[in-house]
């Protein structure tokens, strides 16, 4: 199976771990489960999955310290699955990077509906048709490609995105020079009164931008949102 099938299931909660892994693995992933931080992490360096499902309350380390070194370093998808469901937790994982969140108790048949999303999202699943010639896109200076989530400056300089920062800078780059809300932005993901968008831009904005402080590529429209002020050409990838 190649790294599109991989799912690692971070949780030391047994009942809910084989839960989680009897119910995705019926739909075809192939599932790790680990009870520990630390065991994923040294998993992940062996071999990358499509996808981590993350606890918050793992034994040996906060789950938002992997969550954050997860979509900081890891290049995977995050899915927060956690007993924790209180807004500013929420928040708070989203703003770290997390592609979703699900609290527990949760309906089995809904996880895989949101893994499905989210895979197909950060363009990961193996159960969906693919195009069969990715586009990438130019804009300012830079080339996104958005199979390999990366960015190459004209200077030759390569960045890796996180699926968090992909995704918000596709949503931008398919919808050049227009004003795009935060609600739009954070989609499906959207919570009332939810800045977590903001901490991306942020984080965005420092590997595009020459000096994020005066942001020229993606500038704020205050009261309203963002907008990539830059043209966008999408050319084929071959």
């Amino acid at each position: 199976m190649g790294k599109s099938d991989l799912i690692y299931v971070v949780d030391d909660e047994k009942d809910i771990c084989d839960l989680v892994c009897t119910e995705l693995e019926y739909y075809g992933f192939d599932i790790r489960a680990y009870q520990t931080g630390s065991q994923a992490l040294k998993a992940i360096k062996r071999q990358s999955p499509a996808l981590c499902i993350v606890d918050l309350g793992l034994p040996d380390m906060d789950g938002l310290a992997l969550v954050k070194e997860l979509c900081d370093n890891a290049n995977v998808g995050v899915l927060i699955l956690s007993g924790r469901g209180s807004l500013p937790d929420r928040v708070l994982g989203l703003e770290l990077g997390a592609d979703d969140y699900i609290t527990k108790p949760f309906e089995p048949r809904e996880l895989v509906a949101r893994v499905h999303s989210l895979l197909r999202r950060i363009g990961k699943d193996d159960n969906q048709p693919r195009p069969s010639n990715i586009k990438l896109a130019r804009f300012a200076d830079w080339t996104f490609n958005p199979a390999t989530l990366t960015l190459t400056q004209d200077s030759g300089e390569t960045l890796t995105l996180s699926t968090a920062e992909a995704d918000l800078l596709g949503t931008l780059l398919r919808a050049p020079q227009q004003i795009l809300s935060r609600d739009r932005l954070l989609g499906e993901q959207a919570i009332p009164y939810d800045r977590s968008i903001d901490s991306r831009m942020s984080r965005l904005r420092k590997k595009l931008e020459a000096d994020p402080k005066e942001p020229r590529i993606i500038k704020t429209v205050y009261g309203a949102g963002y907008i990539l002020s830059t043209i966008v050409e999408w050319i084929d990838s071959a």
